[in-house]
């Protein structure tokens, strides 16, 4: 293809206002990064002779993690779009000026009709309606997307093939990481969750259902630990009994994780039971049968598939944001509390599982059933640990000024 063409098409993309996903896209050799400013001089560790190759080696190496490979895909995506269509740049052009402006995009999608998916939609990447954006980036996913975008960056710095990460001249904010940073239910908190979840209307056929669907994922997420992923992967069959030394009869959920690893979760009476609670509600017999298919979270609308990850986590910050209305409710006082739980995201619900099971159970417990490969990243829900430690100083550790 001529590169007059190969610009021609890239006009009638931007003049329109148009999409398409970043394979599709028809790229001049001019805005490649076959000439990009920030290339590398010396020998490049990659085969990759322009940006879009570049990004796909850095890809390929989430390979075998299929929810991280996705989530990377995407924020690299929406970048080389920008870059392309909205600056006319080259990834390997883009400086750290740049990289300001696309902060500020991710806050704003302009114009919407290019960037963001028509409210209520979720149209596949083949589909022409398909959009890169649901909406405007709230705080935790800007930072979550810068984060993404300077591992990418950084990983081709070390690959030979940019000479500098635009990325890493920006200021530096607190990690999410951060030990002031509580990404966990308290056990007060969870209880409002809990009783928000319980008080869901059950007016009609698909209320009944809605609340049925919600408290069986909330006790998935909670008895057992799970991943978003893991949640959307399992079927029923992944549900099984076995006869232990001591001759009892214990079930036991099957699920893959991260790296592709598959590891077993206890699925205890109280698990099972919800499933029965769970199963009824949909007209199913309480227990599943060996080789059952059908998914472990099931969509209203029964297709046979499983619910897709962003209409679970939509799920979840819907009872999260009900959970805050309903402490609003209480007072002023309840204002910080809100504020925590409209910041949760599905994925606290697994530091709160593990947070909660580490008061009460060996940590080498903790680690098997979140599926940890090191017990130091299953300590991290020590909180206990930190509180003790921080009422033994009080107690016993003061300067004692004899004048107020």
């Amino acid at each position: 293809m001529s590169k007059d063409l190969t610009n021609h098409s890239l006009s009638v993309l931007q003049s329109a206002n148009l999409i398409v996903p970043l394979d599709k896209l028809l790229i001049p050799v001019s805005i490649d990064g076959s000439l990009g400013r920030n290339r590398a001089t010396l020998r490049s560790q990659l085969t990759a002779n322009d940006d879009r190759s570049a990004v796909l080696a850095w890809l390929a190496r989430y390979a075998d993690s299929p929810a991280t490979l996705a989530s990377y895909r995407k924020e690299s995506e929406r970048l080389m779009l920008w870059s392309t269509l909205q600056r006319g740049l080259a990834l390997s052009d883009l400086t750290h000026e740049d990289l300001l402006l696309y902060q500020r995009f991710l806050t704003d999608p302009q114009p919407a009709e290019r960037w963001v998916m028509a409210a209520g939609q979720k149209q596949g990447r083949a589909s022409s309606s398909w959009r890169p954006f649901a909406g405007p980036l709230g705080p935790s996913s800007q930072r979550q997307a810068l984060s993404i975008l300077n591992a990418m960056f950084s990983w081709l710095v070390e690959a030979g093939y940019l000479a500098g990460n635009p990325l890493a001249l920006s200021r530096r904010k607190r990690k999410l990481n951060s030990p002031r940073v509580i990404r966990f239910l308290p056990m007060e908190y969870w209880e409002v969750v809990k009783n928000s979840i319980e008080s869901m209307p059950r007016n009609s056929l698909r209320e009944q259902h809605q609340a049925a669907r919600c408290r069986w994922l909330f006790s998935l997420l909670y008895i057992g630990g799970l991943r978003v992923s893991e949640v959307c992967d399992a079927t029923m069959g992944s549900l099984f009994s076995r006869r232990g030394m001591d001759l009892q009869e214990r079930w036991w959920l099957e699920v893959t994780g991260k790296g592709d690893k598959t590891r077993l979760v206890p699925a205890t009476s109280e698990l099972m039971a919800e499933l029965a609670r769970y199963r009824q509600a949909n007209g199913l017999s309480a227990r599943p049968t060996a080789g059952d298919d059908s998914p472990l979270l099931r969509p209203l609308i029964d297709t046979g598939k499983g619910m897709a990850r962003s209409a679970i986590h939509e799920i979840v910050k819907a009872v999260f944001r009900q959970s805050a209305a309903d402490l609003r409710l209480r007072g002023p006082d309840f204002e910080a509390a809100a504020a925590h739980l409209e910041q949760a995201s599905t994925h606290w619900m697994r530091h709160t599982a593990g947070s909660h099971l580490s008061d009460k159970a060996d940590l080498k417990v903790v680690r098997d059933n979140l599926g940890h490969a090191n017990i130091s990243t299953t300590s991290i829900y020590l909180h206990s640990e930190d509180d003790a430690r921080h009422d033994a100083t009080s107690a016993v550790h003061s300067v004692g000024w004899t004048r107020a």
